[in-house]
């Protein structure tokens, strides 16, 4: 399994690269988003890379993070949801707008995606809810070999008091990390998974995570 590819960018297509690796040259297919975020022709590029195997096939496709490839598995294992079809999801939503959709159940934002229909994304949401925090807690791991990092939330007490006292803690920890990936301040995610945990008491991350995002929707 080739996971990883470093070398220098021979040249870009319009869904593709070539990248030279001592000599090798390796063709890598990208999304929109990913291509765009590529340095020029003859400098040096990294992409973490997933093998597509078939009978009469072997394709690399590129990410720039692992979390990125990482939900290109996942959306991969969904029925009907291709190699083309995952990338074009990625391309048009990035990982952190997958994360979103699943987590509020937006099946049209994941329809936005060139190739995917309605009742396609309307399955993406529904196989994938119970999924999600998985790869949304991995986004704020620490890289490996990098100094660790303080779990999400954990230098404030204050904060994280009232969510302690109910339902799951472990549950609740994680969806205080992914709402931190998704870019909530540490004061109202506490708070909406709090209230979320006291509605719900037996509720797992997923759920927490749906019904949080729907107290901290914009009112209105």
């Amino acid at each position: 399994m080739i996971g990883r590819i470093a070398g220098r960018l021979e040249y870009k297509a319009f869904d593709h690269v070539l990248i030279d690796v001592k000599g090798v040259g390796y063709i890598v297919f990208v999304s929109d988003r990913v291509m765009a975020g590529l340095p020029g022709v003859g400098e040096a590029v990294a992409l973490y890379t997933d093998l597509l195997v078939r009978e009469d096939l072997l394709q690399l496709f590129g990410f720039t993070t692992l979390v990125e490839k990482e939900w290109h598995r996942l959306l991969m294992s969904v029925q009907g949801i291709g190699a083309k079809a995952s990338m074009a999801i990625l391309g048009t939503l990035g990982a952190d707008g997958v994360s979103r959709s699943i987590a509020m159940g937006d099946w049209a934002a994941v329809a936005t995606a060139k190739g995917v229909g309605p009742k396609t994304a309307k399955k993406v949401i529904l196989d994938l809810k119970d999924k999600a925090h998985g790869v949304m807690a991995m986004a704020n791991a620490p890289a490996a070999g990098g100094a660790a990092s303080p779990p999400a939330f954990a230098d404030n007490d204050a904060v994280l008091e009232p969510v302690a006292r109910a339902g799951n803690g472990a549950a609740q920890s994680e969806a205080l990390s992914a709402l931190g990936h998704l870019g909530y301040g540490p004061s109202e995610a506490a708070s909406a998974v709090a209230q979320a945990a006291g509605e719900n008491e037996a509720a797992d991350v997923a759920v927490l995570i749906r019904a949080a995002l729907k107290l901290l929707a914009p009112k209105g």
